[in-house]
């Protein structure tokens, strides 16, 4: 049985903003010390995502949840949007007809953005400024946590454009919201300002726009100092507990759990529990 005080207020690590290349202008990066700051960088365009978008957004996540020194995630758009979806100029019928002359491959998902977003262990914090639609609706819907600026909203629009929420918008909003409330938002192609999205459940808190990303820094850097392997192990027992029996969650949580046991940062803890300090976790 484990005694627990309330605790410190969380040490925010100083900043040490670094620019970080992902290959092109449409996706900015940037280190603030443990938390990777991604921004999609198409504001003419309501950060609509592109073919290069994708790409860079997939590596760069990947790149992350690799890094060790990365222990949180933010991602956000430049301008009025968050994500407009996928670019229909660059991905409409005359983009599909000139890939179609192309060699065929198998279809294949495995290093597309929401796979890759779905599949990390390092926690993502959406920072939903203005809208995020069909493509852009499903990313923000994939992160961990989603913070609203007071123009945010989720525009559920895809019947209006003949489409579906093909990246996993339909498996996960009715495990936020419920069936009904989804079927609502999908079928009526309904747009869903920040208010109404927080009492929904769709988004944790709504801030002033000014104040968005800073609440989202904040938000990441309180994560940042916790014992970084512990929250990446909470959120993968998660990700996998939504399929499996809770007898199997329990038996793998227990496997897990020796292996944070047997860890320096334990050590580390434990020892500033009992010295009333606040812990410097190394991920060891």
């Amino acid at each position: 049985m484990t005694t627990e005080t309330a605790p410190a207020e969380a040490a925010t690590p100083t900043s040490t903003l670094t620019t970080v290349d992902t290959g092109t202008d449409q996706l900015l990066a940037e280190r603030d010390g443990a938390v990777l700051i991604l921004t999609f960088n198409r504001p003419d365009r309501m950060n609509a995502i592109s073919t290069e978008m994708l790409g860079a957004l997939s590596r760069t996540l990947v790149a992350a949840n690799k890094d060790p020194e990365v222990r949180a995630v933010i991602l956000t758009g430049n301008g009025r949007g968050f994500c407009a979806g996928l670019d229909l100029v660059d991905s409409g019928p005359g983009a599909r007809e000139a890939a179609g002359k192309q060699v065929q491959t198998l279809f294949d998902l495995h290093d597309s953005p929401p796979t890759v977003l779905w599949n990390m262990d390092k926690p993502v914090i959406c920072a939903l400024n203005g809208a995020a639609a069909g493509y852009g609706m499903d990313l923000a819907l994939l992160c961990d946590i989603r913070i609203a600026g007071e123009s945010g909203r989720m525009a559920a629009v895809t019947a209006k454009r003949n489409l579906l929420p093909e990246s996993g918008g339909t498996w996960l909003l009715p495990r936020l919201i419920g069936w009904g409330k989804s079927a609502e938002l999908f079928f009526r192609g309904r747009v869903v300002g920040a208010e109404e999205c927080k009492e929904l459940g769709i988004v944790n808190e709504v801030v002033p726009d000014e104040d968005l990303l800073d609440t989202a820094r904040q938000w990441a850097q309180e994560i940042a100092v916790n014992a970084p392997m512990a929250v990446q192990a909470t959120k993968r027992m998660m990700r996998q507990g939504m399929n499996e029996t809770y007898e199997t969650t329990v038996d793998h949580l227990l496997v897990h759990l020796r292996v944070l046991f047997g860890m320096d940062d334990f050590k580390e803890g434990v020892s500033a529990f009992m010295e009333r300090r606040d812990p410097e976790f190394t991920g060891r």
